[in-house]
């Protein structure tokens, strides 16, 4: 046994390290999130149950081709608690590995989108100020290193600080974001992967998709982390 082995031993029993998940220390070589939690986290298939509810979100928007989330999101539940840790409690790598993690199991299964370049919904620069760091643009970093498709959290700008959309109706909740994103760098690609941390009624990703189709971008996929799905 190597001493940096001991060594980390000896860290993990004076100072155990917890799984973000589900609280169990994390052994060995485990990071953020332990081996089990990985494996039985809840997964949204391709094909599965929940593909026409979450393109069903997008009727309205053709120019959204395909959507897709990693993850099913219930209240209480191991997905809700990531999120909470990378959004409320600053740990970032919770954001990187689960984009990791997304790209990762998208590439294997072939599923992944012929787009150009990957862009992050933006939080106002208040609310970055005050979290320290723009939790979409850690997943679009995770899912750029796993699949090699180049991202960027500075081409679209939220330009105006909007209420919460926690209890509006999906028409309320676009009248919230109308208007609340701009581009603020010129984009030559053209199919776009939008990515953010959850996907509820789609208000939020639909206004980024109708900015950038303004900029002349033509095809988009939202993806997500997590589905709410009630």
């Amino acid at each position: 046994m190597s001493l940096r082995t001991i060594w980390n031993d000896f860290i993990d029993l004076a100072f155990p390290r917890c799984c973000e998940a589900c609280d169990k220390s994390l052994i060995g070589n485990e990071e953020v999130i332990c081996t089990g939690c990985r494996i039985s986290l809840p997964r949204i298939t391709a094909d599965g149950i929940y593909k026409d509810i979450m393109q069903f979100k997008f009727v309205n928007a053709p120019e959204v081709f395909s959507t897709s989330s990693f993850l099913l999101f219930t209240k209480k539940g191991k997905v809700q608690k990531l999120l909470h840790a990378l959004k409320y409690k600053g740990n970032e790598e919770v954001g990187t590995l689960l984009g990791f993690m997304f790209g990762q199991e998208m590439a294997a299964a072939g599923h992944l989108p012929d787009a150009d370049l990957i862009i992050s919904v933006p939080l106002h620069k208040k609310k970055k100020q005050l979290r320290g760091y723009n939790q979409s643009d850690l997943l679009a970093a995770g899912f750029s290193k796993a699949t090699g498709i180049p991202w960027t959290g500075t081409t679209l700008e939220r330009i105006r600080h909007t209420a919460t959309q926690t209890g509006k109706t999906k028409a309320e909740r676009r009248e919230n974001v109308k208007g609340v994103f701009l581009v603020k760098e010129s984009i030559s690609a053209k199919n776009i992967i939008i990515m953010d941390d959850v996907l509820t009624t789609g208000a939020t990703l639909e206004e980024c998709a109708e900015t950038l189709k303004a900029a002349g971008c033509r095809k988009f996929y939202i993806m997500t982390i997590a589905l709410a799905h009630h």
